[in-house]
């Protein structure tokens, strides 16, 4: 099929892209500056090119996001940008890629995320929400962002099941080339794992003088964490690489 990535350009698209094109499709990666092979111009945040970007579009896989910017704009308003500017005769299937527990976190990002998924189970195109756990390369970012010199604390009674990257976009590619669902449909990582246990692995192979100290956090993003929020339910689709595996890979 024809296929638009939205955020081609990202961590999960530079791997998405050739996992598409290994599937047969023909893929076209829209970013702002519409760089980079088969790159397309087209903003979210404006609706600049952007109906010129999805013309002929029979799949389009929505993986842009903007969470260290105006969020609401790029992933909500954005979102609702694209429904309007995609041929819906043409249109076989639209992926949005999301994150798992957008529904449960009551975190901002999180709340644009799941806001996102309602403008499309709401614009009546064939949709399909794919919910993806963190990714492992995220989780070495937090950790190494929370070292204190030779202490890392890290949140007491969290838990995660990061996913390796490359594994999360063979799903996309898999999910892609299926009917749409209308649904929400989870990937996540092979194990969970407390973050006291993310952060001796990481420590171990990256800081081994570091000290691992489990930090209590009160409050209810908090306490989502405990109870599970970001872990993938039971009929989710599972990776195979460890956190340990990416680490020592």
């Amino acid at each position: 099929m024809d296929v638009l990535v939205t955020g081609g350009s990202g961590q999960l698209g530079r791997v998405l892209v050739p996992a598409l094109q290994a599937a047969g499709h023909q893929v076209r990666q829209m970013s702002r500056r519409g760089t980079g092979p088969g790159g397309v111009r087209g903003d979210l945040a404006t609706g600049r090119d952007l109906a010129q970007a999805v013309a002929g579009a029979e799949l389009v896989v929505h993986a842009a996001s903007d969470p260290r910017g105006d969020l609401w704009q790029v992933d909500v308003a954005g979102t609702r940008r694209l429904v309007q500017a995609l041929d819906r005769d043409r249109l076989r299937h639209l992926v949005y890629v999301s994150i798992v527990g957008v529904d449960r976190v009551p975190y901002g990002y999180y709340r644009a995320k799941f806001a996102a998924e309602q403008v499309l189970l709401a614009s009546g195109l064939p949709v399909t929400l794919a919910r993806i756990t963190q990714f492992h390369t995220f989780i070495d970012e937090l950790l190494s962002t929370a070292r204190r010199g030779p202490v890392l604390p890290v949140p007491m009674g969290w838990h995660a099941a990061p996913v390796d990257v490359a594994e999360a976009a063979g799903f996309l590619a898999e999910v892609a080339g299926r009917p749409a669902t209308g649904d929400v449909v989870e990937f996540g990582g092979p194990e969970e794992l407390s973050a006291a246990d993310l952060a001796r692995a990481w420590a171990a192979a990256r800081e081994p003088n570091v000290h691992v100290v489990s930090t209590p956090l009160p409050g209810r993003l908090s306490a989502a964490f405990r109870e599970g929020g970001v872990l993938p339910g039971p009929q989710a689709a599972r990776g195979r690489r460890t956190y340990r595996e990416h680490l020592h890979g």
